[in-house]
């Protein structure tokens, strides 16, 4: 089975179409959402509207703490720009849609793999995974070989031997990376909607569980577009230039 992971949305309508698109045309028969549907981006509703019509046919999604966010109100460690986004999300959205963001998980698990937006040790303290100590705790507080990581935007794989030794893997976009066994593998697909690598292209995975590899995509997508409709909904300025510039 091809598995799509995609994770960091934030209300990127034209980010989100173009991977779709992309995770498509490679056959994908699944689709893993791994949190942060909204905020920064100007589309929450049609992102989150089209999150839950996958979900109602077979998709797994998880919470991310911006979709909490838009639920509950912004979190204490939010950043100003965030705190302003997340008012203005919370009016564009109707009483089913903020049901959705609530009723998500913080984790799931299935067959081998594990899903979760920040991290499986703490998923409900927004821990960021930024190297290998960090994705070596996550790795350990759960039994599942594979885990698939969201919230840092950028992408990065890490790998842990038997004697949980881990190490970081620096991925290549488009090709196929076998996830040999009995090594345990963490995968962060970088984000849909807001990339912070300086690449303004967006990131997703898709993980052949038959041949056992995970392939990372860079995705080219009307960023114009996006970032013009940031400045028109008169959210911050600094977001629509990170979108033009991908950091």
């Amino acid at each position: 089975m091809r598995i799509a992971f995609l994770t960091d949305l934030h209300a990127n309508r034209e980010a989100l179409a173009a991977c779709l698109d992309a995770v498509a045309a490679l056959g994908v028969q699944r689709h893993v959402f791994l949190g942060d549907l909204v905020g920064y981006g100007a589309d929450p509703a049609w992102v989150v509207d089209t999150v839950r019509a996958h979900v109602a046919a077979g998709a797994v999604c998880v919470q991310g703490n911006h979709d909490l966010a838009a639920v509950r109100g912004p979190g204490p460690h939010m950043h100003e720009n965030a705190r302003r986004v997340i008012a203005w999300t919370q009016a564009q959205l109707d009483t089913a849609q903020r049901d959705f963001l609530a009723g998500l998980p913080l984790m799931h698990a299935e067959d081998d793999r594990c899903y979760v937006h920040a991290n499986a040790w703490a998923p409900a303290q927004w821990e960021y995974i930024t190297g290998p100590m960090e994705a070596g705790r996550s790795l350990r507080a759960t039994p599942q070989r594979l885990s698939f990581v969201g919230h840092v935007h950028e992408a990065a794989l890490y790998h842990g031997d038997r004697v949980g030794k881990v190490m970081a893997f620096a991925p290549t976009p488009n090709v196929d990376i076998p996830l040999l066994a009995p090594r345990r593998w963490l995968a962060l697909p970088g984000s849909v909607g807001q990339p912070r690598d300086g690449n303004p292209a967006a990131s997703c995975a898709v993980y052949d569980s038959a041949a056992g590899t995970l392939r990372f995509l860079r995705v080219a997508y009307d960023v114009e577009t996006a970032a013009a409709k940031v400045r028109a909904a008169g959210l911050p300025e600094a977001l629509a230039r990170r979108l033009e510039s991908g950091g």
